[in-house]
């Protein structure tokens, strides 16, 4: 199959939708499929456009377009380069030859009716890959009204967008019921979770880590919050139990990363005179594996609001490093019910200060069952989430696609692709059928 990834970031990004197309277009590329990407010059969020126009990446045909010219100054700056984006990459995959599938994301939002275009003009198969909903997520940070003439505009078209694409990929049955309560039809909807490697995250023994001499953390139960806090997350739950805490002087709160509510954490926590957290910045992606293992316990928050809307990716990582979590949000979100399917952690209510607070004691007191959980989180993550699995998952899903039948599979646990749940598609390469027009 000849395949066209098209996302505002890639590689060298590190964005999390840049580092998972990079991981499918490479497991693409091994199979034997022609696939070409076409994203923008800049690194997302900032400004300039810093990348070449074309190259080929581990034998990935890359195509940049445009560059961001105001980053993330403003709404209005950021919907001007979203427009720039969208025409430059609309005439950019008009001009490539012509794929079996075009695979749009949802960053920016809608620049799936760019695959609709090329699907409609080339004949080819549009797969919409769903990382977050628009304008549901505009509306519950309140930036835009739900009864408004502007969403109900937004939500029209993103249902032209489901309603015109062959399929829709969700990462989590949160977000797929979210859709069919919109009343999208189930059988167009695949559920295949976000992925890590496992290979790549292998667990850093605590007696072994650097990271907890030179960050003074020698004898403390780390409780790590890893990533962006932002306006998605919840900190007044996270900040009551560092409270309650600070008495403790064994367990300390590590905060890495950035985004609007963790510097407001962090001026919090000087103004309040909490010492018993520690503050760093994103840490480069060579040492994510000792960082993500530094912690004995990470923390997750999703703020209600936003319960399948999106899903955080990090709690994968998270597993792959054999760290268990603590997810501060609803309990049918997609991170709780992985916790609890794979006994991998804990959930607690957002506004439970005292569960949280509880919880952490209870596993810094019982060092054994916190290591039992991290263990099964690294068990499930081989079994069912690794990044192997669910790209071949995706490969199978683009071979119905274009080929009209559900391909041959090795591994007789594969369900269907429209009712699968997370890590339903594991196993071997399925076999390929002959080439296409517009394969090589």
């Amino acid at each position: 199959m000849r395949i066209i990834l098209l996302n505002q970031a890639f590689y060298p990004d590190h964005a999390a939708t840049a580092q998972h197309a990079h991981d499918l277009a490479k497991y693409l590329v091994a199979q034997g499929h022609d696939v070409a990407v076409v994203a923008s010059r800049s690194i997302y969020g900032s400004k300039g456009a810093a990348l070449p126009k074309r190259e080929t990446v581990d034998g990935i045909e890359v195509h940049r377009v445009g560059k961001s010219i105001f980053g993330k100054a403003s709404i209005i700056a950021r919907l001007i380069d979203f427009a720039l984006f969208y025409l430059l990459a609309l005439i950019k995959v008009m001009t490539l030859k012509r794929p079996d599938v075009i695979v749009p994301f949802s960053t920016p939002p809608f620049i799936a009716l760019v695959g609709w275009m090329l699907k409609t003009v080339k004949r080819c198969k549009a797969v919409y890959w769903v990382m977050d909903l628009y304008p549901d997520v505009p509306i519950a940070f309140g930036i835009m009204k739900a009864d408004g003439l502007g969403a109900r505009l937004l939500e029209k078209v993103h249902r032209f967008c489901f309603n015109h694409c062959d399929r829709s990929v969700v990462l989590g049955r949160c977000m797929r019921d979210r859709l069919i309560d919109k009343g999208i039809p189930k059988k167009k909807i695949a559920l295949i979770p976000p992925w890590a490697d496992i290979d790549e995250l292998q667990p850093v023994p605590r007696d072994e880590n650097p990271l907890r001499k030179e960050w003074g953390l020698q004898g403390k139960l780390v409780v790590m919050y890893s990533g962006n806090l932002g306006l998605a997350h919840d900190i007044d739950t996270l900040r009551g139990a560092m409270e309650k805490l600070r008495g403790r002087d064994d367990i300390r709160f590590v905060f890495v990363g950035g985004g609007k509510l963790m510097t407001q954490l962090q001026t919090y926590c000087q103004e309040h005179n909490l010492t018993n957290a520690i503050f760093k910045p994103y840490q480069p992606r060579e040492a994510i594996r000792t960082s993500l293992s530094l912690a004995d316990l990470h923390l997750i928050s999703q703020a209600n609001a936003m319960t399948g809307l999106l899903v955080p990716s990090k709690l994968y990582g998270i597993m792959a490093s054999g760290r268990a979590s603590i997810f501060v949000g609803k309990p049918e979100a997609e991170v709780a019910l992985v916790l609890q399917e794979n006994n991998a952690g804990k959930v607690v209510a957002i506004g439970d200060v005292d569960g949280l607070a509880d919880t952490i004691t209870a596993l810094a007191d019982d060092p054994g069952t916190c290591q039992r959980m991290g263990d099964a989180a690294r068990e499930a993550m081989a079994k069912t989430y690794d990044r192997r699995h669910a790209c071949a998952a995706w490969e199978r899903l683009l071979i119905e696609c274009v080929y009209g039948s559900r391909p041959e599979v090795a591994d007789d646990n594969d369900q269907n692709a429209n009712e699968s749940t997370p890590g339903s598609a594991p196993g071997s390469t399925p076999s390929k059928p002959a080439p296409a027009h517009g394969s090589k």
